[in-house]
């Protein structure tokens, strides 16, 4: 089992560096936009690439006892009937899909599995749906045909701007570093063989203009001070003692003085004009301190692809508690975070109820790169979207895919180098439209490297869909990944508890199978980092 994070191979090395690779270079061509290329299907998997494993320590704060499991039947699978909300509408529930919207992308709908990881299992598909893995392949191909289309310029960010942005350029230092030589302890430095005369001065780091040291001569001097001219060594604190008569002595006195000991030469870490960092990297608060000490006052970066999201239902409530049929608005609260976890700058976040011209108005009158809604996607009497799409006339590029939960997701073309990614209304549901479609298309628009991909054995077998993937939150225990109950389509109680979703081909999963995970954001980048 491959750690998590390192490369499986160098065929899906090149794979998985192709998109970083061309969106900078298409960000930093100046020749300007150029015309939409079609979409081509789904491409052939790396070959040799494996899953990569990881263990994670336990942690406190996740659910125990009888929160694990994943095998139940009750809230497995989306049930049938009515129109979806965000606790229970019915319109992102149907098994089937009928063919919407203008210009639709036939091919593309129909692509097949690129990784062939569910052969074998696979029984009749669902009509019109897409293989869960083809679907994030066509997002990100959808993403490098936007980026194609028209290359968003570099921005110019203050570094404490920058952060979650991907370098546009590389990280080319602007001085040595250090740019002086600089001691590395405190203590003293010295010039030539000991005993020496200790001046009263002493070198303070910041401070500037002290005197050469003569053979002999030793002076106080802080961590991080410039040398001064014609120092030997510099003697630790530890390392030295004075006599009676304020002489300094090594201490044990055989201790061998080295020339340049504790010293930091100019340029030790880099010159002046090294390639610190590459194009393509993203910025961390390491990445920051780095830039800064190496000169930066602000970084040319990729920017954030702006996204709208657009909330719809009547029968939503922004306070209070639940009443007359009203329920909370629960994905109001989590898109936009979760969204900026994924690269984004999000713009706007509107409530739309189920009102056509409203929807319609919103969708055409938007400067958003990527509009991203939620509910509405089947064909109800108030699910608008489709009728919406087929109206301006949109590409219909996914509508459906062969997952659960969440089947019902759609993602369209709305105009040149613009998006609308359709979520169902359930709010696991939501979430298993964003890491399916959302997240490749905002990666790929944000020049983000792809996660390296992982596997872990399940400490608990999982029940599976017949014919379709299943995303299934897990806690990490270990080497272990174990599956958590309240995985129904409606339920975020084992999604706030999770570590990753795992991705269970149809027909199931036993225990000790290796099962891919799909990360949370806020596992690895921590909440500062990735909602910044």
């Amino acid at each position: 089992m491959t750690a998590h994070g390192t490369s499986t191979g160098r065929d899906a090395e090149d794979a998985e560096g192709l998109d970083v690779e061309e969106v900078l270079a298409l960000v930093n061509d100046d020749r300007g936009p150029r015309p939409a290329d079609r979409l081509p299907g789904p491409a052939a998997p790396a070959a040799g690439a494996d899953p990569a494993g990881r263990g994670h320590a336990p942690r406190g704060d996740q659910a125990t006892g009888g929160d694990h499991g994943g095998h139940r039947t009750d809230d497995s699978h989306e049930a049938p009937g009515g129109r979806d909300s965000h606790e229970s509408r019915g319109r992102d529930s149907r098994d089937g899909h009928e063919g919407h919207g203008g210009g639709e992308n036939h091919d593309a709908r129909h692509a097949q599995d690129p990784h062939g990881a569910h052969r074998g299992r696979r029984g009749p598909r669902t009509h019109g749906a897409t293989p869960w893995p083809g679907a994030r392949e066509i997002a990100a191909r959808a993403a490098r045909a936007a980026v194609r289309s028209s290359p968003p310029p570099p921005v110019s960010v203050p570094l404490d701007g920058a952060l979650g942005l991907t370098l546009a350029e590389p990280l080319t230092a602007l001085t040595d570093l250090p740019s002086f030589d600089t001691s590395a302890m405190d203590g003293w430095a010295v010039a030539g063989p000991g005993p020496w005369d200790v001046r009263e001065d002493g070198v303070l780091a910041g401070h500037t203009g002290h005197r050469p040291l003569g053979d002999g001569e030793a002076v106080r001097i802080a961590t991080g001070a410039r040398i001064p001219e014609d120092t030997t060594a510099v003697l630790r604190t530890e390392h030295g003692r004075t006599d009676g008569r304020g002489r300094l002595h090594a201490a044990p006195r055989d201790r061998a003085i080295v020339p340049g000991q504790d010293i930091r030469p100019r340029g030790q870490e880099c010159r002046s004009g090294d390639r610190l960092l590459p194009a393509g990297t993203l910025v961390t608060p390491a990445v920051l301190g780095l830039a800064a000490a190496a000169g930066y006052d602000r970084l040319r970066a990729v920017p954030r692809p702006r996204v709208d999201v657009l909330v719809l239902g009547d029968e939503l409530l922004t306070e209070g508690l639940p009443h007359d049929g009203l329920i909370r608005d629960a994905l109001g609260p989590m898109l936009p975070p979760w969204l900026r976890a994924l690269g984004a700058d999000v713009t706007a976040v509107r409530r739309i109820g189920d009102d056509a011209e409203a929807l319609h108005t919103a969708v055409t009158t938007t400067a958003a790169d990527v509009v991203v809604t939620t509910g509405g996607t089947a064909a109800g009497p108030v699910d608008h979207l489709h009728p919406t799409l087929r109206r301006i006339g949109a590409e219909l590029l996914v509508d459906g895919v062969e997952v659960r939960p969440g089947h019902p997701m759609l993602l369209a073309r709305i105009g040149e180098g613009r998006h609308l990614v359709g979520l169902p209304g359930n709010p696991l549901a939501a979430v298993s439209g964003l890491l399916t479609l959302a997240e490749p298309l905002l990666r790929t628009l944000a020049a983000r490297p792809a996660p390296e991909p992982y596997g872990l054995p399940l400490q608990e077998p999982v029940q599976g869909h017949p014919y379709d993937t299943r995303l299934v939150p897990v806690v990490l225990r270990g080497d272990r990944a174990v599956p958590l109950h309240y995985n129904g389509p409606a339920m975020l109680r084992g999604i706030a508890v999770a570590d990753a979703l795992a991705v269970v081909p149809p027909g199931g999963a036993r225990p000790g199978e290796e099962t891919e995970l799909l990360d949370l954001p806020w596992t690895t980048g921590g909440i500062g980092v990735c909602f910044t």
